[in-house]
């Protein structure tokens, strides 16, 4: 091995996803010398820009929270400023019961604020469920409860199975009885804290909001792709000095004096500082030497497998209802979790090829493994038959790709905010040494580069951002097919 000279105020971060590449930026603007360490051959983890028949396409997620700050201010720094656009279209539907029917709005996450805002998604019955919520006694969440759980005992099942877990499964490919609701939801919970009804203080929240007057799409993409985001991040990382080496697994960490060694290869390298931002089970083998406690921790995290569909139809052989997309509830027992009708709420996609009509299903959740170990060409199949169903779009696609995510998703189990909590107390205890990532804080973008942001800060004294993060979770809004 070749021994890397030491520098002042050397830092390495361990990952090049939209975290580790964020947190390097950060670190650079602090003043820091900055090496990336990036096991695979690729920038970018679950961003990753791709194309069919010709057109740029997103093989991974497609779209970021912009009523969060932290992404499109990031894309206008790394100069994807003029490449910012909102979805042409954001009016989805849901596949339930055996019809796409309108998304209903007026909910948070699904629960609504009155039985009405989910007229025609469920029955009958289901509407008259909601009406008991006012008359129920306050429903106890303690320090923390599943959402599914909690919206079961206030509004019943059918809200759930019909509303909650589709959007819920569309942002954590989860089951929405499992999923905390602290740190998956953290409006519901704070509302469920101190209100008896959950409709009335889902109507509380939609007013201040209303109040709030946020101006500006919820979402935002970008033309070409966000898969584009941590290659300009990338770009930025070196033309500011930092280094970034793919193909480079850290196979070592550990403390030395003055700070940290970190063996990647023939490579040795020493810092004053490191961030990890790597998935929970390769963050819980890089720590077990120096922070074994942290280590169990992040080795309990459990992750979904899933895999995108993506299919290029000439569109005059292929007539879909208006909409961006939809999602489909579990409960319903299609394979298809959602799809999205990319060529509509993109329109770079549509620009980039008038002739060509694109779209993408989502398959896989927590627990399903089956599907997951099926062949590309079964994978293509049973979308196209749920897309027959659904639509009765009968054409056969020109172009199709599958792109499989084995553990893409961490899940946020119920007590997940204590286990990060944890994770952060034990990490905290060895200087310089800071982790980041989706496992953390929130799986979307934003949250993702958040998470980064409050590392790098760490590393330099300020913990304000590590403490917000603890105390007050990214919430992901989003629900629409295909995030």
């Amino acid at each position: 091995m070749r021994e890397v000279e030491s520098r002042t105020e050397q830092v390495v971060v361990i990952g090049a996803g939209i975290a580790g590449l964020a947190a390097a930026h950060r670190l650079l603007r602090h003043g820091a010398r900055v090496t990336v360490l990036e096991a695979s051959e690729r920038v970018g983890g679950k961003l990753l820009p791709g194309e069919i028949a010709g057109t740029r396409v997103d093989l991974g997620a497609e779209s970021m929270l912009a009523r969060r700050p932290e992404a499109v201010a990031l894309a206008r720094e790394t100069g994807l400023g003029d490449h910012l656009q909102p979805p042409a279209t954001a009016t989805a539907s849901i596949w339930t019961r055996g019809a796409l029917r309108p998304m209903p709005k007026g909910h948070v996450m699904g629960v609504p604020g009155t039985a009405t805002a989910l007229a025609g998604v469920l029955s009958d019955e289901g509407l008259a469920r909601i009406e008991r919520d006012a008359d129920l006694p306050r429903t106890e969440v303690g320090d923390d409860m599943a959402v599914g759980e909690y919206v079961a005992a206030r509004l019943g099942r059918e809200v759930v199975d019909r509303l909650v877990d589709p959007l819920l499964g569309g942002v954590y490919a989860g089951d929405a009885y499992r999923i905390s609701m602290r740190s998956a939801v953290p409006q519901l919970y704070q509302a469920a804290r101190t209100h008896d009804s959950i409709t009335q203080a889902v109507r509380e929240i939609q007013a201040r909001a209303a109040a709030a007057q946020q101006t500006g799409p919820v979402f935002m993409g970008i033309e070409g792709g966000v898969g584009s985001l941590p290659l300009a991040v990338a770009e930025s990382v070196r033309a500011r000095g930092g280094e970034i080496l793919t193909g480079a697994p850290v196979s070592e960490l550990r403390r030395a004096e003055g700070g940290w060694r970190v063996v990647a290869g023939d490579r040795v390298l020493h810092a004053d500082a490191v961030i990890v931002a790597v998935p929970a089970p390769a963050a819980a083998a890089l720590l077990r030497a120096e922070a074994p406690a942290a280590a169990s921790e992040l080795a309990a995290v459990e992750y979904a497998s899933m895999a995108l569909i993506t299919l290029a139809y000439r569109r005059a052989d292929a007539a879909l209802p208006e909409g961006s997309g939809f999602l489909v509830p579990p409960v319903d027992g299609r394979t298809i979790k959602a799809s999205t009708f990319a060529s509509r709420k993109w329109g770079w996609i549509a620009d980039d090829n008038p002739d060509l009509l694109v779209l993408r299903t989502s398959v896989g959740r927590y627990g399903e493994t089956e599907i997951l170990g099926r062949e590309d060409a079964d994978l293509v199949e049973v979308s196209r038959r749920d897309l027959r169903e659904a639509t009765g779009l009968d054409a056969a696609p020109v172009e199709t790709r599958v792109t499989r995510w084995t553990d893409g998703l961490p899940q946020y189990p119920v007590g997940h905010h204590a286990r990060v909590a944890r994770i952060r107390e034990h990490v905290a205890k060895l200087p310089g040494l800071a982790v980041c990532g989706a496992q953390y804080d929130g799986v979307g973008i934003p949250a993702c580069i958040a998470s980064a942001y409050a590392a790098a800060d760490q590393i330099h004294g300020d913990l304000s951002g590590v403490q917000e993060l603890t105390a007050d979770p990214v919430q992901s809004l989003h629900g629409g097919a295909g995030e």
